[in-house]
């Protein structure tokens, strides 16, 4: 018979999770009931040897697998639009390598800058638990100088699902730097479908043929980019080639790492059954096609049952004006036919077309994720909301110059971090609150914009969208629940739509042209977390902002202190 304290345990290679280790206090209790009964001396020995190997054993175990990464981030010429053109490399590679890890691996990476100006990257979607100094973006680190190098240290904590990472510095993301980042179920948690078979990396970007200093160039000249010339999968505008097995099921993780354009994916012959969205499993909703917008990642079953050949991956562009085209074969082993035209017809701009299938993404209530628990078991749509916010995008001049602005202002980086200066207590660099949380009717004016809210709040925020252009909207540190979409300007009453049950978790989120979007989230994860727009011409340009997650005590339970080896800059010249 157990003892109070006692329970059963299990061993993962990477974790004793969620069920509690033989404490000491029972220990104890064994061994005062074992003298009771009058063990034996030698029977007492063996059995105290036993609890030392035990301990042992689980304090061996008990840590977290680490996975190490070097990498050197270099210019290089590629030819990707049959030209050659400078692009970034990580370690002489583009895209860059992918991460694959397990959830709660540790996940350390030593990063080399060799390019002629400062450098971040940030992990999109990873949500930095208690590390907010690890996320990658400037209002938290400073860059990495050139010639130097610098090692993010973070887990991957109670995540699943696909993800990617970019750099966050200046118009980078325009010339490369980026790849996948794929975070496995833990073995003792079921998933909700059969295991495929092999899984692919699919990261599809919009290309310009002016490098990413002219694009810098025309953006500080107050102009506007035009369409992109063309798409990209893994780097290539037509060659990329999976291979698989007929009858097989295989896994597409497919990213959208592009900077402006929204893109719709599909295979010829083939459906997509989804079911993963950026860390969240989905009701297993079979498709055509997907839209994926920008910033946005999705897992695909992809079951190869058509005659032996080749078939086309098509990515086109949606919303834009030409449409964008851009294909990679998926190639049936021992096919010596190659694929023939037509091409899977898809959408352009059909945004009610996008909006409906967006509504059709559900959250599987009964499947785990990365805890051993059913995803529907946290009810969202019972929790009392705390404060709601509502941004709205703009793109007006300012000083004679084209700026984007959120609620009237238009953000700019401090040459200090801004959690560095909160938590150095640094004046000057911002103020709290500093720019209002409901759309203004005055010029935008330019500043660092940063909304103050408390640990564990519960928060409405509606994306209005008032322009004729759609919107992507990513929140570091957390995920959210996309509650609802609608058009026109968003009012009180449209929360009587809201999908209060099972809407999807995600953590960027389409806003559509003269429309709106609601998100619930709950702000516990402590730190200082970029809103921004995951459109880059329009972050760069000031669409984006800061939330400030915080309470009054400082515990190494919701945040870590500075690392060793932080970053100092501006006002901020350590402890």
């Amino acid at each position: 018979m157990l003892a109070p304290s006692e329970s059963r345990f299990v061993h993962d290679s990477s974790l004793i999770y969620g069920l509690h280790i033989l404490s000491p206090p029972y220990y104890i209790w064994k061994l005062r009931n074992i003298s009771a009964q009058k063990m034996r001396p030698a029977s007492i020995l063996y059995f105290c040897v036993g609890i030392l190997a035990l301990l042992s054993e689980t304090r061996v175990r008990a840590e977290d697998p680490y996975r190490y990464y070097t990498w050197t981030v270099t210019y290089g010429t590629r030819t990707v639009l049959d030209k050659p053109q400078t692009v970034i490399l990580i370690n002489g590679q583009f895209p860059g390598p992918n991460i694959e890890c397990v959830t709660n691996d540790n996940i350390i990476v030593n990063v080399t800058n060799k390019l002629n100006e400062p450098f971040l990257i940030t992990w999109n979607g990873i949500k930095q638990r208690r590390t907010v100094w690890q996320d990658g973006v400037l209002g938290t680190n400073c860059p990495i100088p050139p010639g130097t190098s610098w090692t993010y240290k973070f887990q991957a904590k109670d995540q699943i699902g696909t993800y990617n990472y970019f750099p966050s510095t200046t118009m980078h993301r325009a010339a490369g730097g980026f790849g996948g980042f794929n975070i496995a179920s833990r073995s003792v948690i079921a998933i909700p479908y059969p295991i495929p078979v092999a899984e692919f990396t699919l990261l599809v970007s919009d290309w310009y043929k002016a490098g990413h200093q002219a694009l810098e160039k025309d953006l500080d000249q107050g102009k506007t980019l035009p369409v992109p010339d063309a798409l990209l999968i893994n780097g290539l505008s037509k060659r990329a080639s999976f291979t698989g097995e007929k009858g097989k099921t295989y896994k597409f993780r497919i990213s959208n790492v592009g900077i402006s354009t929204s893109i719709n994916f599909r295979i010829q012959g083939h459906t997509l059954t989804l079911v993963e969205v950026e860390g969240a499993h989905t009701i297993q909703e079979k498709y055509e096609s997907l839209d994926v917008h920008v910033g946005q990642s999705v897992a695909v079953l992809v079951t190869l049952k058509s005659a032996v050949k080749d078939y086309y991956i098509v990515a086109s562009s949606r919303f834009t004006k030409p449409i964008l085209t851009t294909t990679a074969i998926l190639r049936y082993a021992g096919s010596n036919t190659p694929p023939s035209l037509p091409l899977p017809i898809a959408p352009t701009y059909h945004v009610h077309w996008s909006m409906k299938q967006a509504r059709t993404i559900r959250l599987n209530l009964t499947a785990n994720a990365a805890r051993p628990n059913p995803q529907g078991s946290f009810h969202y749509g019972t929790i009392k909301v705390d404060k709601t916010f509502v941004f709205a995008n703009t793109a007006e001049k300012i000083n004679g110059k084209l700026r984007c602005a959120v609620n009237g202002r238009s953000y700019v980086d401090p040459s200090t971090p801004l959690k560095l200066a909160d938590w150095y207590n640094i004046p000057g660099v911002f103020s709290l609150d500093s720019m209002k949380t409901t759309p203004v009717n005055t010029p935008a004016v330019l500043g660092a914009s940063v909304v103050g809210t408390e640990l564990h709040d519960f928060v409405e925020i509606v994306f209005q969208n008032n322009e004729n252009t759609i919107q992507s909207w990513h929140l570091s540190g957390t995920s959210f629940y996309v509650v609802g979409y609608g058009d026109n300007v968003w009012n009180s009453t449209m929360r009587k739509r809201y999908n209060l049950l099972d809407a999807v978790s995600r953590h960027t989120v389409q806003v559509y042209p003269t429309a709106w979007t609601a998100i619930f989230v709950s702000l516990d994860n402590k730190g200082m977390w970029n809103l921004r727009s995951a459109i880059w011409p329009r972050r760069y340009l000031g669409q984006q902002l800061y939330i400030r997650v915080w309470n009054d005590e400082r515990s190494l339970f919701t945040e870590s202190a500075p690392p060793p080896n932080t970053l100092f800059c501006g006002l901020a010249k350590g402890p």
